[in-house]
């Protein structure tokens, strides 16, 4: 007694195979799909605020005190979606060339990082401080004058150039920038 004509077992034979395909097809896109990480806890909906989605500009106006001078450093969501940011964004002087000058902005944690929801249109701020180059000494800064800053959202892989000439290190040595956590 024959349980399984001949016919059967091949078309057993291409459904498990079919099965395994298909297996196969899905592990391929479980795996070239975003990471879970481009999203903040919470906001599983709600990506970041991608460089290429945003205005950054410094507002010039700045209010100085003893050596330093405080500019607000501006993002504003282009992107025709809501997205997020959260925590402290990446801030270097640069030359004309796009190179950096000194270091890189250090951060100030007077204040706790938070997420902030960026409807499209809107903008969230933090507050960028540059120190006089002039107070330091010439030999550990090497002052020269930036072009501009390069900025990088909270948690980005990709900068803007925001061009404003001011007094920079070009040696790495003195911290003459700080950054303050978005809000």
């Amino acid at each position: 007694m024959q349980l399984i004509s001949s016919s059967s077992k091949r078309l057993i034979g291409a459904v498990v195979l079919a099965g395994a395909a298909a297996l196969g097809l899905l592990a391929a896109l479980a795996a070239t799909a975003s990471p879970a990480a481009a999203v903040q806890p919470g906001l599983a909906a709600t990506p970041r605020c991608a460089a290429s989605g945003l205005v950054i500009w410094l507002d010039t106006d700045g209010n100085g005190a003893a050596g330093s001078t405080f500019y607000n450093l501006h993002f504003t969501n282009l992107s025709g979606r809501t997205c997020t940011l959260f925590g402290y964004p990446g801030v270097s002087a640069v030359n004309l060339a796009g190179r950096q000058l000194g270091r890189a902005a250090s951060r100030d944690s007077s204040r706790r990082p938070r997420t902030i929801r960026l409807a499209n249109r809107a903008t969230a701020t933090t507050t960028l401080r540059i120190v006089d180059a002039g107070n330091f000494v010439s030999t550990s800064c090497s002052p020269v004058t930036a072009a501009g800053l390069r900025v990088f959202p909270p948690n980005g892989a990709a900068s803007k150039l925001v061009p404003f000439p001011f007094a920079a290190c070009s040696r790495i040595g003195p911290a003459f920038l700080t950054v303050r956590a978005v809000r």
